[in-house]
């Protein structure tokens, strides 16, 4: 469990301690033991099963694919995956190669609705870059209309592997991948994803072993 839910859960308890001493009316308290719970359960982290294998670009999120498409970019052709998080998906976000970090890009922004294209330019957002043996892929926390708070523990320079712990993102938001053009899509619109689990992509066709 990410440390943020036992703040928050002991924070409501105590509030429900507090309301019971001070009124003993049971249902007054159930509202902050309510959230308490369901803080607990929101700053899950569970573990997890990482495919191995070469050339597997694995999701760094939980959520829902929304785009899924080839696009033009300044560098060249990309595979882009857009993955929307709803506040019942886990929140812990993963990295999808392995690799060096070359960019950790943070900029501030508005907190419009994820699913909304237009997020991934306008809303508070942290953009990294990993450079691996076989391929360099770019992907973007953003923030949603909920979400506040994007926690990125990447710096440049620190070398990772696939599905690696690198931070979350505080309810509902979202995640755009950036793969080569040429890696072979695993993923279409509308596919469940988990978070350093799932592979969207695949350098020579494969999925992976789990």
């Amino acid at each position: 469990m990410v440390k943020d839910g036992i703040w928050y859960g002991l924070g409501l308890s105590v509030v429900a301690a507090v309301l019971w001493v001070l009124t003993g009316v049971p249902w007054l308290i159930v509202p902050p033991l309510a959230l308490a719970i369901f803080a607990l359960w929101f700053f899950r982290d569970p573990e997890r099963n990482i495919p191995t294998g070469p050339g597997l670009i694995v999701s760094p999120a939980d959520g829902v694919v929304t785009e899924a498409e080839w696009i033009e970019t300044t560098a060249g052709g990309r595979l882009r995956v857009s993955i929307f998080l709803n506040v019942f998906n886990v929140h812990v976000n993963r990295v999808p190669i392995s690799g060096t970090v070359t960019v950790v890009d943070y900029r501030k922004g508005a907190f419009v609705n994820a699913g909304r294209p237009s997020s991934a330019i306008e809303n508070e957002q942290t953009m990294i870059v990993i450079a691996g043996e076989e391929c360099e892929v770019s992907f973007k926390q953003i923030a949603g209309l909920i979400a506040r708070r994007i926690v990125c523990n990447l710096k440049e320079g620190d070398q990772v592997t696939r599905g690696q712990r690198m931070g979350m993102i505080k309810f509902g938001s979202r995640c755009d991948v950036l793969m080569p053009a040429e890696a072979s899509l695993q993923v279409k619109i509308g596919t469940r994803v988990i978070g350093g689990v799932t592979v969207l992509g695949s350098l020579d066709g494969g999925h992976g072993d789990n």
